[in-house]
């Protein structure tokens, strides 16, 4: 049993959609941009990973909320978890700054 698991590769129903979505995302987490989202999140109050809060505070941009309720479920799981992943690549010192945001408590 050497045999690695390998994650499926989902379709995405709509990709127009879904790659509009995806890029508000990616934009917001730029590094052009990201501390500029950080201290948004911060003065709204908002957790960075509870991404439902942040879509709907329009903090990934004023019609990605609208963009992400057309998609499906599976399209709308795979944006939540590229969200997820790309929220973990910032930066440590950016990470350490914005401590609390990144806190689970």
């Amino acid at each position: 049993m050497s045999a690695l698991h390998q994650q499926a590769v989902l379709t995405v129903t709509d990709p127009a959609t879904f790659t509009a979505v995806q890029g508000a995302v990616d934009q917001s987490f730029s590094a052009a941009k990201v501390e500029s989202f950080l201290k948004s999140l911060k003065s709204a109050g908002l957790r960075i990973r509870d991404f439902e809060k942040v879509l709907k505070a329009g903090k990934l941009g004023p019609s990605t909320q609208a963009q992400y309720g057309k998609l499906d479920n599976s399209d709308q799981g795979q944006i939540r978890e590229h969200y997820l992943a790309s929220l973990e690549k910032v930066d440590l010192d950016l990470r350490d700054k914005y401590f609390k945001l990144y806190a689970y408590y």
